[in-house]
């Protein structure tokens, strides 16, 4: 059995290229091609295709328009986006979308064929060659903002100290070393010691190689 792509994109030397690529290899057949979200979705309706490799900047609108009304309508649907502008913003629109994988257009056609065979196999199931810097970057971006004082307090408590050492360490009061604990602790969601260490070591905040104690 072989696995029917559709190909979406307004740019026909692109259609015609990656129609190449995908007719080169006998695991796959062209179940068509569209330059518009409109054709695309008429194809898509009247042929059924495995795997749609859809552009994401499309004349009549977002290629992920497309993507989200195929995959209201089939989940076993493979939906690859293929585009120019490859940043973090549309990497996670896709993958919200209902996107099985996600393709920039400067990769060459090969990656654009291995997307799909993934897409056909785990629909549901999204890829994308920049997925774990972008989302380095997410969890880096939402991590708590500390204060100086307070990465220094939250320092000393993963080393142990309780307030009075940590008052003594820093020479403030008992009272002002409470509040920068008790700051730290709001910031980071945490009730005690303990849920104040995971939390700062899932944000990156202090070194993961030492456990709380």
């Amino acid at each position: 059995m072989t696995t029917s792509v559709l190909l979406v994109d307004d740019h026909e030397l692109i259609r015609h290229g990656l129609a190449g690529a995908f007719t080169r290899d006998e695991s796959f057949t062209v179940a068509g091609q569209a330059g518009t979200i409109a054709d695309g979705l008429a194809l898509a309706t009247s042929t059924q295709p495995d795997v749609l490799v859809v552009d994401l900047q499309l004349p009549d609108g977002s290629g992920l328009d497309l993507v989200r009304a195929l995959r209201k309508e089939r989940k076993d649907v493979g939906l690859v986006v293929l585009t120019m502008y490859a940043g973090d913003e549309q990497i996670f629109a896709a993958m919200d979308a209902g996107a099985s994988a996600f393709v920039g257009k400067d990769a060459p056609s090969t990656e654009v064929v291995a997307a799909a065979r993934h897409a056909a196999v785990a629909p549901l199931s999204f890829t994308c060659a920049g997925l774990p810097e972008a989302m380095m970057r997410r969890m880096s971006s939402s991590s708590p903002r500390l204060s100086d004082r307070e990465r220094q307090v939250l320092d000393l408590l993963a080393d142990g100290l309780g307030v009075a050492a940590i008052a003594a360490k820093l020479y403030i009061s008992e009272s002002t070393a409470k509040t920068h604990i008790a700051k730290v602790y709001e910031k980071l969601g945490a009730a005690n010691r303990a849920q104040a260490l995971v939390a700062a070591m899932r944000a990156g905040l202090i070194d993961t190689s030492s456990p709380p104690r």
